[in-house]
């Protein structure tokens, strides 16, 4: 038995800066990890997908150098293999920094294994066990594959397996059209392949409004990417083209054909071989740990941070996670997870900002609202950039003045955002940022314009 004052299962944007609090605080504390260090936003999500896209955007822009007065001698070609390198080292050396951080902590101790409850208070690592009166999980989550016909005939890629890929795919046919599946999407049309979206739904990225599946859509068709939507009774099978995707219930069965496949079907929490049943721990039908406000789960002393416990799947909301059980623990902060408000990103090009409510979710709360919109044809930066889709929406309600969501779908718009919504944690009205004054030319100048014309939600 090797006693610690805490226990951190796995390496995710909450374990680590956590166990830097706890060692801060003079605990004797063990960080457990399975694979690689950082978890999957360091290793196969945030930081090498966003340098992908980072490589296929100068790809875009090089196409369209012309249109800029700037000449390029020569076709534009993608040299995968120097992609893949480029987001190696820098995915790498956020591995290595965060490695490299844990293991310079006094009171840590950074274990390689697979944890497993044994009891509330004990967990198993390699042939050791280990025991802590407080013991976080987090875990994370992995990539959902379908039960679908067909599968073990033929090889598909994931978004974490998607990342070794050091070659241009001839026809790449993309499962799922929500973020992840139209981040994909976009960059492989630009590195030169392929692109087909299947989607069982009769839009893209359901959780949003309609004006934005639409624009979004309008977007990626513009680059070249097909769309099959309302796509039933799926299956796969090998094909002597690469794969065959059915589509369609009707007979003669419709079928995308194309030389690979990715699934992007959404994720589950890594859950299923932690022994929670073994120390009480309960979780919800999905396999989500069940949390409180608190982050704490059904057994005390144990908590549950990050993508496993269902309640935030961003690489942000873990980090706050961390902030919320260090603030109970240690500064006699009484944070709760309902405290924040929602926030993420779509990051195509140009990207979607998406803070609060959407405009479907204002409209069934049935009380007065007011909504501003602008188009981005009608921003001076988006202009000037060439870069005029898409458009920012604002949602107020119209008896508390308070800011109740706001969507910017384009140039700037992930960044530009961030303006709306640090005054809607202040609980201030509208009329704060409506009379402030901003910097031209950038799209932030437009948000106060655009809550000077608000008009009444019909």
């Amino acid at each position: 038995m090797r006693n610690y004052d805490a226990i951190i299962i796995g390496t995710g944007q909450s374990g680590p800066p956590l166990a830097g609090r706890l060692n801060s605080e003079g605990l004797k504390v063990a960080i457990v990890e399975r694979h690689l260090v950082g978890g999957t936003c360091v290793n196969v999500g945030c930081i090498p997908t966003k340098t992908l896209v980072g490589s296929a955007r100068v790809a875009a822009l090089a196409q369209r150098a012309r249109d800029f007065g700037i000449l390029i001698d020569g076709p534009v070609r993608t040299d995968m293999q120097l992609v893949r390198a480029r987001k190696d080292r820098i995915a790498g050396d956020s591995n290595r920094g965060v490695t490299q951080w844990l293991e310079s902590m006094d009171n840590v101790e950074l274990i390689r294994g697979h944890a497993r409850f044994t009891g509330p208070r004990t967990v198993t690592v390699n042939d050791d066990v280990l025991q802590a009166d407080k013991i976080f999980i987090d875990v994370g989550a992995r990539a959902r594959v379908p039960d679908w016909p067909g599968l073990d005939e033929i090889s598909y890629f994931t978004n974490s397996s998607i990342m070794d890929v050091d070659f241009v795919p001839e026809h790449l046919i993309i499962i799922g059209g929500s973020y992840i599946g139209l981040e994909f999407a976009q960059m492989y049309r630009r590195f030169g392949s392929q692109v087909t979206v299947v989607e069982m739904h009769d839009r893209l990225i359901g959780r949003d409004d309609e004006d934005v599946s639409v624009a979004v859509q309008e977007i990626l068709e513009t680059e070249g990417v097909r769309f099959r939507l309302r796509a039933k009774c799926l299956s796969a099978r090998a094909h002597a083209d690469g794969v065959a995707v059915q589509v369609s219930c009707d007979e003669g069965p419709e079928e995308v054909i194309g030389t690979h496949l990715l699934f992007a079907v959404g994720r589950q929490p890594n859950t299923d071989d932690l022994g929670l049943e073994d120390a009480g721990i309960e979780t919800d039908r999905s396999g989500h740990i069940t949390v409180d406000d608190h982050l704490r789960t059904s057994v005390p002393g144990v908590w549950a941070i990050g993508e496993v416990n269902g309640r935030g799947a961003f690489t942000h909301t873990s980090y706050n996670d961390y902030e919320i059980v260090a603030a109970n623990l240690f500064d006699n902060d009484p944070r709760k997870v309902t405290d924040r408000i929602l926030c993420y990103g779509l990051f195509i090009d140009p990207p979607l900002g998406r803070i609060g409510m959407t405009e479907r979710e204002v409209r069934a709360l049935g009380r007065p609202a007011l909504i501003g919109k602008r188009m981005m044809t009608r921003v001076g930066r988006a202009r000037e950039f060439g870069e005029t889709h898409g458009f920012i929406k604002i949602l107020v309600d119209a008896e508390t003045e308070q800011i109740l969501g706001a969507t910017i779908l384009g140039l700037n718009g992930d960044e530009a955002v961030h303006s709306l919504l640090d005054v809607m944690y202040t609980g201030k009205p509208y009329t704060v940022i409506s009379r402030a004054v901003h910097i031209h030319p950038t799209v932030a100048e437009l948000i106060p314009t655009v809550l000077q014309e608000m008009t009444l939600l019909q």
